[in-house]
């Protein structure tokens, strides 16, 4: 880095030049950084042909004209102008005027630096001999390139003025191809069409914009592009920016120097500005070595998202520290490689966000690695991937946080997640010990020494055989331990096994969770239902998860509903909002629910009501819940028959209109996946 330091300053050294020199560096890699902590300081601050030269900075981001770049230079060179120096003697005729001051001649009056007929000394007021020009952001700026570059021309080759150009020319030459796409295109293909190399578009010619032929024998007629490398060949010929660019390069740059930054040093610097958090800097500096290794696995160069994500991390350590003071280092060094690594996977681009969003836990992404690994599924590919480049070298069983993605991703810190995740990992702790069956879900089976291997399947089958697994985890282990059968690692007749599983599937069903994404964790698993043990412990699971479903449904329907007549604030809260996609009205009965309607006071009448309503704009299972509504509707016709009106009366009244509406309005219940042939109707 002092070479290219000292390579600048030989360029300053030099008594006349007539080129610019550029520094040239991908995107977020430190360049600005490096101008501004070590080529400006040094060329400020060394005395060079017997004089200090002043610096004067201009980022070029978001310039939409020519004229901005002016004010920015006035701005820059006069940050103390006042009307104290509006007259100054002396001036000079305005063909001598260099050229660097006829730009800012507009800005000059439009300050008042000048008045009507008043003459200026701008030698004295733009003195430049004593002054280094750096332009940073090249491809960011608002104008055309070449338009910006004969501008800076003017200070280079007409007034001498010292120039550096900061730039990313890779990103620079995808902005001179991609402007105005859809105008290049038409005139093109108009030209094109012109020529006769492609057809007009006709409603004869169905054929239309197809490459043009004769009626020539076909053996002696020359193969044609196809259309797309005709237009884009068109395009090149007649719109190559990037011509215009090398050529105006060759004349203004002299020299371009390749930014390769030393990030330990930049790093370092970035650090420093944790310093008023001791225990912070004291962890970020003993694990540097961790956030350099992790940003070079990231594969970019971009220190901007570093900074971000040690900017995240900052955040995440210190609620860290203070709700849980007894972590263990090995979880904060795991949460600092993670919250970089997450933040390059998702800033950088290099993946969409739900690659991670559709990960619930720690536990869920193990289950996944050993689907990915041991199960050959390929859907899973990229999350593998990740796991190997970013802990290639750094064992640890904590390597994915739930609240760091949703932190990344959402930029909300999600309290409950975070102690979701912290407590998970400290009851792991303090258990001190993973049951065997987890071992074999989360682990990779290589890293199981032979004497313990048959330890751990007796233990497994013991806690298979007693229900403590739920029903997914059973029908996932019962696939890991086929494959140990087929590897010839287990010698177990395989009926006893599909038994235990069968029994232990059927104890576990009355506390096991519904599972809704088991075909997608099926998919791309190459030994799955070739195998009839494996088909029927699926079916088995099938059947078994549809009855958690209905169990799982009923109790949130009693949970809603059995907040009337006490709870009707809270139910306020989550009933329009919360499990829409569960068709509640189903799971609970008509006339127990009409009883606690009719305990209800009339204001709460009129709130459930408008819940009801609000709810069912938004999601609506005509299937399921159709029935059900009616039968409310029903019972509530019933009650009023021929009583009294009194406001409760007429508050049901409406509360009838408004499930008349609810089922005229229904949708249909969106279903998942394809349809079924027997599923399509007469009309489709």
């Amino acid at each position: 880095m002092d070479e290219l330091v000292e390579s600048i300053l030989d360029y300053i050294r030099k008594p006349y030049t007539d080129h610019a020199v550029m520094i040239n560096g991908e995107w977020g890699s430190g360049k600005t950084y490096f101008w501004n902590n070590k080529v400006r300081s040094k060329i400020e601050t060394t005395e060079i042909n017997g004089k200090r030269y002043r610096t004067i900075y201009m980022s070029l981001y978001g310039i939409s004209n020519l004229d901005d770049i002016s004010k920015k230079i006035f701005m820059e060179m006069n940050p103390n102008i006042n009307k104290s120096i509006k007259k100054i003697l002396d001036s000079r005729n305005m063909s001598s005027i260099p050229e660097y001051v006829k730009t800012g001649l507009d800005m000059a009056n439009s300050f008042g630096i000048m008045q009507a007929n008043e003459k200026v000394d701008f030698s004295k007021f733009f003195e430049m001999d004593d002054k280094v020009l750096c332009f940073d952001d090249l491809e960011r700026a608002n104008v055309d390139v070449i338009d910006v570059l004969g501008y800076i021309n003017n200070f280079v080759e007409h007034d001498h003025i010292k120039t550096i150009i900061i730039c990313n020319e890779k990103e620079l030459s995808k902005k001179l191809k991609s402007t105005n796409v859809e105008m290049k295109t038409f005139i093109a293909t108009y030209i094109l069409s012109h020529e006769g190399k492609i057809r007009p578009e006709t409603p004869e010619n169905e054929a239309a914009l197809l490459p043009a032929t004769t009626d020539a024998d076909e053996e002696n007629v020359e193969i044609e592009k196809p259309m797309v490398e005709q237009i884009e060949d068109t395009i090149e010929h007649i719109f190559d920016k990037a011509n215009d660019y090398e050529r105006i390069k060759e004349k203004l740059i002299g020299e371009t120097f390749e930014y390769v930054p030393e990030f330990n040093y930049i790093i370092n610097g970035v650090l420093m500005r944790y310093e008023a958090n001791p225990d912070l800097i004291l962890f970020l500096r003993k694990n540097s070595s961790l956030i350099v290794q992790t940003f070079n696995r990231s594969g970019t160069r971009n220190l901007r998202i570093l900074k971000h994500a040690l900017n995240d991390f900052q955040k995440i350590f210190e609620i860290t520290k203070q709700e849980y003071p007894d972590v263990q280092d090995v979880v904060l060094k795991s949460l600092l490689i993670f919250t970089i690594a997450v933040s390059f996977e998702i800033k950088a681009g290099k993946i969409t966000k739900d690659k991670l969003m559709d990960i619930n836990s720690l536990e869920e992404y193990k289950m996944i690695l050993v689907a990915s690994k041991l199960m050959k599924d390929n859907k899973q590919f990229y999350i593998k991937e990740f796991d190997n480049n970013y802990y290639f070298t750094f064992k640890t069983d904590y390597r994915f946080f739930k609240f760091v993605e949703h932190y990344v991703r959402t930029r909300i810190f999600d309290m409950r997640i975070f102690r979701a995740d912290m407590e998970a990992i400290v009851s792991e702790d303090a258990a001190g010990h993973v049951p065997s069956y987890k071992r074999l879900l989360t682990e990779d089976y290589w890293k199981i020494e032979d004497n313990e291997f048959n330890q751990i399947i007796t233990e497994t089958l013991e806690d298979v055989k007693a229900g403590k697994l739920q029903l997914i985890e059973y029908l996932k282990l019962y696939v890991i331990l086929n494959f140990f059968v087929q590897k010839g690692l287990l010698d177990i007749d395989m009926e006893f096994l599909k038994l235990t599983f069968i029994n232990g599937m059927n104890m576990a069903a009355a506390n096991s969770k519904y599972c809704d994404n088991v075909e997608s964790y099926l998919d791309g698993i190459e030994i799955e239902r070739d195998d009839n043990n494996i088909s029927y412990i699926y079916e088995h699971f099938n059947n078994l998860n549809l009855q958690t479903k209905e169990k799982e449904y009923i109790n949130i329907s009693k949970e809603f509903f059995e907040m009337i007549p006490d709870k009707m604030e809270r139910l306020s809260e989550v009933f329009s909002e919360k499990h829409l996609d569960v068709p509640i009205m189903k799971y609970y009965n008509m006339n127990t629910l009409f009883e606690r309607i009719l305990m209800l006071n009339n204001e709460d009448v009129v709130l459930l009501k408008d819940l009801m309503f609000a709810r069912y704009s938004k999601a609506y299972d005509a299937e399921n819940e159709e029935r059900n509504l009616r039968l409310l509707k029903q019972t509530m016709e019933e009650y009023i028959r021929g009583k009294i009106p009194t406001i409760k009366i007429v508050l049901i009244e409406d509360f009838i209109k408004v499930l008349d509406k609810i089922l005229l309005e229904k949708k249909p219940a969106k279903k998942r996946g394809r349809k079924k042939k027997s599923e399509v109707t007469e009309e489709e």
